[in-house]
């Protein structure tokens, strides 16, 4: 006669900072099998290929190059999605966007001065996917002034590479948070139930978060979210936001305060929604509509001034009453 044991699930949490920011890990498993240490070797290790804070990182060798180099795996995942998702967008999601964002005040040199007209017109020259190409794993720039930034990508990517981290050791149900960015598999334990996400809600001053304004049920996908007033800073009382348009120049402008996208993995959420941003709501919402592999959450101000919220068809599937 053989007995029956229920596997007996335990819920770990693991806490940290990186890539200047905060992380937040929830799995559930039978042993602690995933330790803090692993996370945070491995997020080191993408820091060495991605992050512009790192001197000795791939990121910057490239950008301190007059040519090229060759890429790393992490950097060359990385930059294959980003001009994928360059030419689907027309353009408007563009890594080699970093001379305009130092320009803004929101590069490593920190500044609040305005550019003027001018300096626009001559960084926006060293501005466009056109002038960096992928051969096998060397990407070469056509200007030594084209620099690359993945702000707009890279933390969407390190959830993806912690989500494969955690299945190789066969944790399937988890959520990881990088920097607001999140990806969720499988269910709560024991209970089953779906993993419940909220949305950031700004207030009327869309610069000021309130509670969460919408939950929505998962079990698998990845949930990122761009807004105004993630990163901004004010220069003679102007609050400039940090997405930038790669083909005018000049910050975001138009009435969408957040969007937040879902996708399969968090690297395409995360590619997407910053070029939605600044697309506004009529053109955004059509973009998403058209395409399977993106879902989207827009919340935005309405003509009369005042805070309103669109989903898109297939985002309206997964939100919870």
């Amino acid at each position: 006669m053989t007995s029956f044991r229920p596997v007996e699930w335990n819920r770990y949490t693991i806490t940290g900072k990186a890539q200047g920011t905060t992380y937040s890990i929830v799995y559930y498993g039978k042993d602690s099998i995933i330790t803090k240490k692993k996370i945070d070797e491995k997020l080191m290790e993408l820091d060495s290929s991605l992050s512009l804070y790192k001197s000795y990182s791939r990121i910057n060798q490239f950008n301190n190059t007059a040519k090229g180099i060759v890429l790393d795996d992490h950097l060359l995942s990385v930059i294959k999605k980003a001009l994928l998702v360059n030419k689907d967008t027309d353009g408007l999601f563009d890594i080699t966007i970093y001379p305009l964002v130092e320009a803004w005040g929101f590069g490593k040199k920190k500044t609040n001065n305005i550019p003027d007209d001018s300096e626009i017109l001559s960084l926006r020259n060293c501005v466009s996917s056109k002038l960096i190409e992928l051969k096998g794993n060397y990407l070469s720039k056509k200007k030594p002034c084209v620099k690359i930034d993945l702000d707009g990508i890279a933390q969407g990517y390190s959830v993806d590479v912690l989500a494969d981290l955690l299945e190789q050791y066969n944790i399937n149900d988890y959520v990881i948070e990088l920097g607001g960015e999140i990806r969720v598999k499988g269910t709560k334990k024991p209970s089953g139930e779906k993993m419940k996400i909220g949305i950031e809600s700004p207030s009327e001053d869309e610069f000021d978060l309130q509670p969460f304004n919408e939950i929505i049920s998962l079990n698998k996908g990845a949930v990122t979210t761009s807004g105004s007033y993630r990163k901004f800073h004010e220069s003679n009382g102007r609050k400039i936001t940090h997405i930038i348009n790669p083909k005018t120049g000049f910050p975001q402008d138009n009435e969408l305060i957040s969007v937040t996208v879902y996708a399969d993995d968090a690297i395409t959420a995360d590619a997407y929604d910053n070029a939605l941003m600044l697309m506004g709501l009529e053109k955004a919402l059509d973009f998403v509509e058209k395409r399977k592999n993106i879902a989207a959450y827009f919340i935005y101000r309405n003509n009369s001034g005042t805070v309103s919220t669109k989903a898109s068809s297939a985002f309206l599937k997964l939100k919870t009453d």
